[in-house]
C-alpha cells in the first residue's frame, strides 16, 4: 500500500514537472509512426508495447509503428538516415531518442570528467541541430523528443559505473526539451522517472535495476515503464477497458462505461445478461524476451508503475448479492472463477483473468504482435550491418557477394558482425526482404481483423 500511494505521489509530481509544458497527443487513426533511436530502440520493445496498447484499446482506431532504431547511433548517424528511415515513409508522427552513445563509455579522470563529456554533448548537439532544422521542413511530421532512459550508475552491480555519464545525458535530454518547446513538438522523460524508480528500487535490494549488466539497456520491464510513460505523456492514463455495475434486485444496470450490456435477467440463483465492450484488455506475457534475452519480464513491470490502475480496468460490480455467499463467474457457459457476494460488490477486474474470452482474445493479438516483432528485428539487423559497418565504408546499400566476403572476414575480429551475418545472408536478397515485409504486413492486417471485441454472455450463479 504504501508503494502504491508513493508510485502516485512520484508520477503527480513527474507530471506537473516534467510533462507540463509538453503537446503529445494521443496518435490518431491512420498515423504512421516512426521510432528513430539507437540500440535501446533496435532491439527494444516499448514501440511494440505502445502499438500492442493502441491494438487492443482502440480496436478501430488502425495506426502503424515502425521500428527505425540503429545500435550504437548517434545523433550524426540519426542525421545521415533521417531521410531513408523517416521521411521515405510517408511518416505522420516521429520519436527521437538519443544520448546514451553520444556521451561515450570512456572512463574520464575525476577531475577532466566534466569538460571531456561537454565536449562530446557539443558533438552530439551539433547534429541535433541540423536533425532539428530538416524536421521544421516537414510541418506534415508531428514531432515528439524523447529523454534517453537513464545510464544506471547506482546499482551496486559488479560492472564498474562511468560516473557522470548519466549527468552528461541529462544535458542532452534538456537540449531536446528546450528545442521541442521552442518549435511546439512534444517532449517525452523516460531518464528522471527511471532513474527515480531505480534509485527506489535499490532502497529494498542494492542490485536492482531495469537495465542490464552492462548498466544501458533497459529489460522487458523497464521497456514497459517506458510505455507506460510514452502512454501517460500522451494523455491516456484512466481510460478504462471497460466498466459495469448491475443490481439483481431490480435487474438495473447502474454503469455501463465504454462498453453495452443488453438483455439483463435477474432470477433466483443469481444475474445473467450480454456484454459488449469497446476495448480489450492488456495481455502481459509471462515469457522472457528483447533485447540479449534479458532476466526480466514485460509483466514485472506492474510492481514498478501502477499500469493496472491507469490502463487495464474491466470492472464488473455486481450488487445486491448474499455477501456470504459464494458465486461463480461464466462467460459464453465457461467458468472463469468464483467470488463471493462481497467481492462481487466492491468490483472485480476481469482484465487480470486470463481466463476470460477477451483476454484469450487479446493474448492471441499479443502473440501475432510479437511474431512481427521478431521479424521486424531481422530487418533492423539487416541495415544495423548498413548503416554502422558498410557505410563508413562507402558501400550502403551494396548487397554483393564481394561485400558478404568482405564481412565474413571483417567478422573474424568483431563479434556482432559474426552473430549478426546469418541473418544478413538472407537479408541481401530483396526478394528475401520482400517477402518478411509482406509477412508483417499480413500479421498486422490479422490482428487488425481480430482485434474487434464481440459480445459476451454473462451468467453470476449461486454456487449450491
Amino acid at each position: 500500500m504504501h508503494r502504491k500511494i508513493y508510485l502516485q505521489l512520484l508520477f503527480l509530481f513527474l507530471f506537473f514537472n516534467s510533462y507540463s509544458q509538453s503537446k503529445v497527443q494521443p496518435f490518431v487513426k491512420g498515423d504512421r509512426v516512426v521510432f528513430m533511436g539507437n540500440s535501446i530502440t533496435d532491439g527494444g520493445h516499448y514501440h511494440s508495447y505502445i502499438w500492442l496498447y493502441y491494438m487492443t484499446h482502440f480496436p478501430n482506431m488502425r495506426i502503424e509503428c515502425f521500428n527505425a532504431g540503429i545500435g550504437g547511433d548517434v545523433s550524426k548517424q540519426m542525421l545521415e538516415r533521417i531521410d531513408n528511415e523517416v521521411f521515405a515513409k510517408k511518416t505522420t508522427v516521429m520519436t527521437l531518442t538519443f544520448g546514451m552513445n553520444d556521451t561515450g563509455y570512456q572512463l574520464f579522470p575525476v577531475a577532466k570528467a566534466d569538460s571531456l563529456y561537454q565536449l562530446k554533448i557539443n558533438t552530439s548537439l551539433t547534429s541535433f541541430k541540423q536533425i532539428a532544422a530538416l524536421l521544421k521542413q516537414h510541418p506534415e511530421i508531428k514531432k515528439i523528443m524523447i529523454g534517453s532512459p537513464p545510464y544506471d550508475e547506482t546499482s551496486k552491480i559488479k560492472t564498474t559505473p562511468l560516473l557522470g555519464k548519466n549527468k552528461a545525458m541529462l544535458l542532452i535530454v534538456n537540449a531536446e526539451k528546450l528545442t521541442a518547446k521552442d518549435n511546439n513538438w512534444g517532449f517525452i522523460d523516460f531518464n528522471e522517472p527511471m532513474m527515480l524508480i531505480n534509485k527506489r528500487e535499490q532502497q529494498i535490494d542494492s542490485l536492482f535495476t531495469m537495465e542490464r549488466p552492462d548498466r544501458i539497456h533497459p529489460t522487458n520491464d523497464g521497456q514497459m515503464v517506458m510505455a507506460y510513460l510514452f502512454l501517460n505523456a500522451q494523455g491516456l492514463a484512466g481510460s478504462k477497458v471497460a466498466d459495469i455495475s448491475v443490481d439483481t434486485k431490480n435487474g438495473r444496470i447502474d454503469k455501463q462505461e465504454n462498453c453495452k450490456l443488453t438483455g439483463v435477467a435477474v432470477n433466483n440463483s443469481g444475474i445473467q445478461f450480454n456484454y459488449l465492450a469497446n476495448s480489450l484488455p492488456y495481455p502481459l506475457d509471462t515469457i522472457l524476451g528483447g533485447f540479449g534475452r534479458p532476466q526480466r519480464t514485460q509483466a514485472q513491470a506492474l510492481q514498478l508503475v501502477p499500469f493496472t490502475d491507469d490502463y487495464n480496468q474491466e470492472l464488473l460490480q455486481v450488487k445486491g448479492l448474499n455477501k456470504a455467499n459464494i458465486y461463480i463467474l461464466r462467460i459464453d457457459n465457461k467458468i472463469v472463477g468464483q467470488w463471493d457476494g462481497n467481492a462481487f460488490e466492491k468490483g472485480i477486474n476481469l482484465a487480470l483473468i486470463t481466463a476470460t474470452p477477451q483476454y484469450q482474445q487479446a493474448l492471441a493479438i499479443m502473440h501475432l504482435n510479437e511474431e512481427r516483432w521478431e521479424i521486424e528485428r531481422r530487418l533492423r539487423e539487416y541495415y544495423w550491418i548498413h548503416y554502422s559497418i558498410l557505410k563508413p565504408k562507402g558501400m550502403l546499400f551494396n548487397d554483393s557477394e564481394a561485400t558478404m566476403d568482405s564481412l565474413q572476414k571483417y567478422a573474424k575480429k568483431d563479434f556482432f558482425v559474426a552473430a549478426t551475418i546469418p541473418t544478413y545472408q538472407k537479408a541481401r536478397f530483396k526478394s528475401v526482404r520482400d517477402a518478411w515485409q509482406k509477412e508483417m504486413d499480413l500479421l498486422t492486417d490479422q490482428i487488425y481483423l481480430i482485434n474487434k471485441p464481440v459480445e459476451h454472455h454473462f451468467e453470476i450463479i449461486h454456487l449450491n
